[in-house]
């Protein structure tokens, strides 16, 4: 839904006083303990968190994705691993039910998603199927009044906690490539299903990927989302929209970071003067408020565009592309700010900086985005539309 203007700032408000008070102290505790802690889920319940892209007939709040973006923001301003809690039913492991899902499917999960009571997972990579999603190998061959599935899911963000999965999965192992690809809203209680353990992972300590395995897990037909082939279609119109999430996510943890960096540099003394006096840490300051403005005001042209009906695979791609890699930037250089203190874990420099790498690689990594990018170019040209 759109929202006025009032309604909208208090929204945004309410969740950035959350995230200030409530998340940001809990950052070194989740960091050490790889859990985000109960009281902070029930919260993020409360506030709906859980179902700000799930229709209101559903439960859920039915942000627009300008609305999205901006609460988005405010997501980014503290560790990854609080917006990771919400992040798969927000985007990935609820979409393909809201733009795809038969009236049945979506009134059967959709509540539960948006209250948070259910835990929604998006299964697509494979061990030898990430970047290449058309390449995928597990099975889902037909049995009567069931598919029956085999093969292994890979880093499957809150696999560990999901109590329903998205899978992608090939129904014609005879056509190769995105054709054969067929989606399914698959119980995590399925005889078959089995989870493997928590990865170690560099960083995002809190948010949780592991396995997904299948052996024989039969699901009935009624579960496939759309048409038998269109898997891969679902995958890609679902990205789209969760690319622009992860790249709003990506400015609010680089704003919080240039917050960070810029006090501290107000603070720390060398040669008598404060490090902010120094032109070149200011360089480092300054090219980091530009690179994130720049990011912000991509992805709020690209919302309101697809709000507004428009196509934006490019688009989509161009924020997600500039937006993950200008935070690594970022963090990179609020790292060469607090210098020694950047490397210790007291500051909480480093951890960001680890946390922050994984944008890069997933929803699409930044190589794949510019093949998307180049491919949409081309696609423009030949329609005279460039």
């Amino acid at each position: 839904m759109a929202f006025d203007d009032e309604i909208r700032a208090q929204l945004v408000e309410t969740v950035h006083r959350f995230v200030a008070e409530k998340c940001v102290p809990l950052e070194g505790q989740v960091g050490d303990e790889d859990k985000v802690p109960g009281s902070i889920v029930a919260e993020m319940k409360e506030l709906g968190l859980f179902g700000l892209a799930v229709p209101e007939e559903y439960g859920g709040l039915g942000l627009d994705m300008e609305t999205e973006c901006l609460v988005a923001f405010e997501l980014g301003r503290t560790s990854p691993a609080f917006r990771s809690v919400v992040g798969t039913n927000i985007g990935i492991g609820s979409q393909a039910l809201v733009l795809f899902g038969t009236q049945e499917q979506k009134t059967r999960w959709l509540p539960g998603i948006a209250s948070g009571d259910l835990v929604a997972s998006f299964a697509l990579t494979e061990p030898e199927a990430g970047s290449d999603a058309a390449g995928l190998k597990t099975r889902a061959i037909r049995d009567g009044e069931h598919y029956v599935l085999n093969g292994t899911k890979r880093y499957i963000t809150n696999a560990n906690v999901a109590d329903v999965f998205t899978v992608m999965a090939r129904t014609d192992p005879d056509t190769p490539g995105a054709k054969g690809v067929s989606a399914f809203v698959v119980p995590a209680d399925t005889p078959g299903l089995s989870v493997g353990a928590p990865e170690k992972k560099m960083g995002q300590q809190g948010a949780h990927i592991c396995d997904v395995n299948f052996d024989d897990a039969r699901v009935p037909a009624e579960n496939r989302i759309g048409a038998e082939g269109e898997g891969f279609k679902v995958a890609m119109s679902v990205l789209d929209k969760g690319r622009l999430h992860i790249s709003a996510v990506c400015v609010g943890v680089a704003e919080r970071l240039i917050r960070e960096m810029v006090n501290y540099a107000l603070e720390r003394e060398q040669f008598g003067k404060p490090l902010a006096e120094h032109q070149l840490i200011q360089a480092m300051m300054a090219d980091s408020q530009a690179e994130t403005y720049a990011a912000r005001c991509m992805i709020m042209d690209a919302a309101r565009r697809r709000d507004a009906g428009e196509r934006v695979t490019m688009l989509a791609s161009s924020c997600k592309l500039f937006a993950s890699e200008m935070v690594g930037r970022v963090a990179d250089r609020a790292v060469q700010v607090f210098g020694g203190a950047g490397y210790v874990a007291d500051y909480g420099i480093e951890r960001f900086y680890r946390d922050v790498r994984i944008f890069r690689l997933y929803e699409g990594t930044t190589q794949i985005q510019q093949i998307v990018v180049a491919r949409e170019l081309a696609r423009a040209a030949q329609k005279g539309e460039l």
